[in-house]
């Protein structure tokens, strides 16, 4: 955890450990774009530019939402190249088994992203080809950005790729927590990318819905604490967290939180336990707002004979200010 400034105030683990930022990384990889005027360029609303962002679980209102976008930026679908999978919305899933109806990359959770990356390469004049290579402008100029945010040299940041087969990035957690504390408190940048920020951190937090979906931890803990909180997950156990200036007490700094549970957290339970408890710390939740998300808190295990085994709680503490 860390301020706009650098200044490291809590830490669990190594905070130089370097891991990627998978899907965590998308407010950076849009940040560009909207620093370049797309969003005007193209007309995009709230929603369009939230999904820019998102890791979407596939329902038709995210889909319809891509398609919009897609039809402004005047491309189609199968320019897409994330591939495909089955969506993560289960009630989706069932409706589409019961049409015969086989997923396609627009319902891809990365398909906004990649969508907004054919924008810009379209609004540059570039290739649409191969947007996703490092050589192509887009790529470049997200590169470029991350480096900016996290205050590392282009050769500190370790470049893979994705699962969507998109570029993505390794660095040490404490610089991705400074990327976020920089995307919502923007003071200290220029004014266009200060500008940029404020839209993408006002559209994850006015459209939850659209960065996850209904039931998905980014949403609900988005739609409990907007405007005040910006949560965006990635794959393998990863959690980015912007907590807003004066969103814990008036004068209160923004705060850049990265978590890695270093097994993968192929549950999703460790993440989502230690960031209730880390936000409960804080005191960035309000009675009302730890009540709304008390089931990723401490609570009882029972086994199938409905026996109470144990009790399920992060172990995380957070130092106490003088």
């Amino acid at each position: 955890m860390v301020d706009a400034r650098n200044q490291l105030l809590a830490s669990h683990g190594d905070p130089d450990t370097v891991t990627y930022l998978r899907s965590s990384s998308k407010p950076f990889q849009a940040l560009p774009f909207i620093e370049s005027g797309g969003d005007d360029y193209f007309g995009l609303d709230e929603k369009e530019l939230a999904i820019l962002c998102a890791s979407h679980s596939g329902t038709d209102d995210h889909v319809a939402v891509v398609r919009g976008l897609q039809h402004k930026i005047g491309i189609g679908e199968e320019m897409l190249q994330c591939g495909t999978h089955n969506p993560g919305d289960a009630e989706t899933w069932i409706a589409m088994n019961l049409r015969g109806e086989q997923p396609l990359p627009v319902r891809h959770m990365c398909s906004g992203k990649h969508t907004g990356m054919l924008g810009f390469a379209k609004m540059m004049d570039a290739p649409l080809t191969n947007y996703l290579s490092m050589e192509h402008p887009v790529q470049r100029a997200i590169l470029k950005t991350l480096s900016e945010m996290t205050d590392l040299q282009l050769s500190q940041i370790v470049i893979g790729i994705d699962g969507c087969s998109a570029p993505n990035f390794a660095l040490p957690l404490r610089s991705a927590a400074l990327a976020i504390a920089h995307l919502c408190q923007p003071d200290e940048l220029s004014p266009v990318r200060a500008a940029a920020c404020k839209k993408i951190s006002s559209a994850m937090m006015g459209q939850p819905l659209m960065i996850a979906g209904p039931g998905k931890f980014d949403t609900e803990l988005m739609q409990a604490t907007s405007p005040k909180i910006v949560s965006k997950g990635g794959a393998e156990g990863y959690q980015i967290l912007g907590v807003l200036p004066d969103a814990i007490e008036p004068g209160s700094p923004a705060l850049g939180i990265t978590i890695k549970i270093s097994d993968g957290d192929a549950d999703n339970r460790a993440r989502q336990a230690t960031t209730y408890e880390i936000l409960r710390q804080l005191g960035a939740l309000s009675r009302s707002q730890a009540e709304a998300l008390k089931k990723y808190g401490p609570r009882r295990i029972y086994n199938f004979a409905r026996l109470d085994i144990g009790e399920y709680r992060s172990y995380v503490q957070l130092p106490k200010s003088d």
